[in-house]
Order: structure tokens, then sequence, then C-alpha cells
């Protein structure tokens, strides 16, 4: 499942970059929620990929991540409701 509608649309660099920051909104905390987009924001100065194949996979593999961080904190949230 992907972590907000729209990840199938993500293509470019610059789409990524803005559906991952739409995602930190999607985190609990607004603590968590500034550590990502820090995180976000300083991985993405630092890029400079040229290869489109090497683009591709950066893309797939930011979604991928996206998606097990906010796996990872809906259960815990659920987990924690359950207690």
């Amino acid at each position: 499942m992907p972590p907000l509608a729209g990840s199938e649309l993500v293509k470019t660099p610059v789409h990524l970059y803005r559906y991952l920051l739409r995602c930190c909104k999607q985190l609990p905390s607004p603590g968590m929620q500034q550590h990502y987009r820090h995180a976000i924001r300083q991985v993405w100065h630092r890029a400079d990929e040229d290869d489109p194949e090497r683009i591709q996979t950066i893309i797939h593999r930011s979604l991928a991540d996206a998606d097990w961080i906010l796996d990872k904190v809906r259960s815990s949230l659920s987990a924690k409701r359950l207690i």
C-alpha cells in the first residue's frame, strides 16, 4: 500500500520531492515531521544524478522507504491503542 494516493504519478525528481514532503504531513508528531522534512531537504541538496535509469531506481527506492516508515508509524500507533 503506498503512503499516499498518487505515488504512481511520481515520475521526476521534483515530483518525488513534493510527494515525500506531503508524506511528512502524515506523521503523528511535529517533531517527526520536522526531522523527516529536514532529512529530505538535506538529501535533495546533495543530489546531482544525471542517469535516467539511476533516477528511476532512486524514485522507486524512496517510495518504498516512505511506505515502510509510514507503515511502521501506523502499526506502532495501532499497537498503542490496543494497550
